[in-house]
């Protein structure tokens, strides 16, 4: 039996029952081998939106690193697939290819986010933790983007830990990094992918204590002047002189987290104004999405903390990507395309290439898509899939600041319309050449 990871470490169980099932009918039947190509994609954007946002590929690439099985994920599967299959899985390390848009980058209605070609047994068994992991990374990166756009350069802020699962927590702190954001309260995010974090106090701190100004000396005497303090516990205006009172005019920030925050972020402004704390920020949390942000532009609001709205896609928590078999080896040996045909499922036969067509001022004008191979880079068409997997060995892994500088350069591209925040149809258009 080949050396595996741990059980811990193993992603072979973050898998559907039939994915097993298929792979035991197949191997019986002897097309377990043939040669196939499954490619990853959406059908359509999630209803009202102008773009989407790829993220998870460096999860994506450790899963499929991690994709072993060892005794005991084997003896998981007891009753589940017959001793023959238990025996190639045994074995099982995948060696085939992978390319994908990389992540950052953005994606549209049957954007080929990820070609797999492998055999059918190998390349099947990696459908489910895939679409696991880009449908939710993708729909957080997508909500966060829109938000960080509507933020205008005001930083925001990832404090949705407490609104979800405890994994899909630290997931979804990665993917609003790659969006744009700039810090997250989840320190395993911070730990496991260097995501910068932050926080300072929540009410319960200032209940702690007899009086707020008790709570507020307490936390500049060990956090500093530059703290940022809450002041909506009791009264916004009488916290706001306290906290001048207590750090003095070089106090960092002050956050709201209630009321009508667009009034009470201009009436803190003028009392900071007026007390001489005039670079003390405001900063603003409380169910913000998306439109509540845009809505906040005029205000005198210095940054944003987002959380379950962001956690959970800001109304759209899945993409709809879906995982389907496009071409497989056919008896000539050569591949050939398949697609299935069901009513509102349709999928489009055949190896992809794909690329961003631009105008000769850089903007972005069409999502192409063809069948076969890419044609000659004209200098204004850019290629988007990229080598992430090459006989089995990872090539594609990447720091997330890389990640992170190409989803800001591909936004930039976009026409000025996805700037709107109001519903609307993808930015630009997919061809089929």
């Amino acid at each position: 039996m080949a050396t595996v990871h741990s059980t811990a470490d193993s992603t072979a169980l973050l898998t559907d029952h039939y994915e097993l099932t298929m792979l035991e009918a197949a191997l019986a039947a002897g097309t377990a081998g043939r040669r196939s190509v499954f490619e990853l994609f959406p059908r359509r954007l999630p209803e009202g939106r102008r773009y989407g946002v790829v993220a998870g590929v460096g999860r994506a690439l450790e899963a499929i690193d991690a994709f072993r099985f060892d005794s005991d994920t084997l003896a998981a599967l007891d009753g589940v697939v017959d001793e023959p299959t238990l025996g190639w899985l045994a074995d099982f390390r995948f060696s085939g290819d992978v390319w994908g848009y990389a992540e950052g980058e953005l994606y549209f209605p049957h954007s080929p986010l990820l070609v797999v070609e492998a055999s059918f047994a190998e390349a099947v068994l990696l459908e489910t933790v895939l679409l696991s992991i880009y449908n939710h990374d993708s729909a957080v990166a997508s909500a966060a983007s829109r938000m960080t756009l509507a933020a205008g350069g005001r930083p925001c802020i990832e404090m949705g830990s407490r609104r979800t699962h405890e994994e899909a927590a630290v997931a979804a702190a990665r993917a609003a990094y790659v969006a744009g954001f700039e810090a997250t309260s989840n320190l395993a995010a911070r730990h496991r992918y260097g995501v910068p974090s932050t926080g300072t106090s929540a009410h319960s701190f200032t209940l702690l204590h007899d009086t707020e100004e008790q709570a507020f000396r307490a936390q500049v005497a060990s956090l500093g002047k530059g703290t940022t303090l809450l002041v909506d516990t009791y009264d916004v205006t009488e916290a706001v002189r306290l906290g001048v009172e207590v750090a003095g005019t070089s106090l960092g920030a002050v956050r709201l987290d209630s009321g009508d925050l667009g009034v009470l972020a201009v009436q803190v402004r003028e009392q900071l104004d007026s007390l001489g704390a005039g670079t003390t920020r405001i900063i603003v949390t409380s169910d913000l999405d998306e439109h509540a942000i845009a809505a906040l532009a005029a205000a005198p609001v210095d940054g944003y903390g987002v959380g379950t709205e962001l956690v959970t896609g800001s109304g759209h928590p899945t993409c709809g990507f879906v995982y389907k078999l496009v071409a497989r080896e056919g008896t000539d040996g050569e591949l050939m395309s398949v697609a299935k045909k069901s009513v509102d499922k349709v999928s489009i036969g055949g190896r992809k290439y794909a690329l961003r067509r631009r105008s000769t001022r850089g903007v972005a004008q069409a999502e192409v898509i063809g069948i076969g191979t890419a044609p000659v880079d004209d200098g204004d068409d850019r290629m988007l899939l990229t080598p992430l997997v090459r006989d089995g060995e990872i090539v594609g892994r990447e720091p997330l600041s890389a990640a992170r500088d190409r989803h800001a350069a591909a936004r930039a591209e976009l026409p000025l319309e996805a700037q709107s925040m109001a519903k609307g149809e993808a930015v630009i258009p997919t061809v089929f050449e």
